[in-house]
């Protein structure tokens, strides 16, 4: 399973229906673009510290997915699927499914517009 920024933010806040999501998953993923937003995030927080430091210990539970060339071809469809069918998504979202998509894992988020995605499996908590 692969988070988003907002799954990942809720995990870190402690949000018990995220956490109970990723028991039920035999993968737990974190898209490279997801830690750049996480970490503008933390920079910007009045709580830094603390981030920084949760960060600094559970970012091993988790396998990073980095954007490979293979990744701009799921990429380059996606946002085509998109654009053809009228329900264009977030840029940094649209990588997001891409890299659900070329790993075969399913997306923890709440936000709806990952259902446009085809073939994309979006989790919620």
């Amino acid at each position: 399973m692969i988070l988003d920024t907002n799954a990942l933010s809720a995990f870190v806040d402690g949000q018990p229906g995220v956490a109970e999501a990723l028991r039920r998953s035999t993968r737990a993923a974190i898209p490279v673009i997801v830690l750049g937003e996480l970490r503008y995030g933390i920079a910007e927080s009045r709580h830094r510290a603390v981030y920084e430091g949760w960060l600094a210990a559970h970012l091993g539970d988790f396998e990073v997915l980095a954007v490979t060339e293979e990744t701009s071809v799921v990429y380059a469809e996606v946002r085509m699927g998109l654009r053809r069918s009228g329900r264009p998504i977030p840029a940094n979202d649209a990588w997001i499914a891409a890299l659900a998509l070329q790993h075969g894992l399913a997306v923890l988020s709440r936000d709806q517009h990952f259902d446009a995605v085809s073939g994309l499996d979006r989790r919620s908590w």
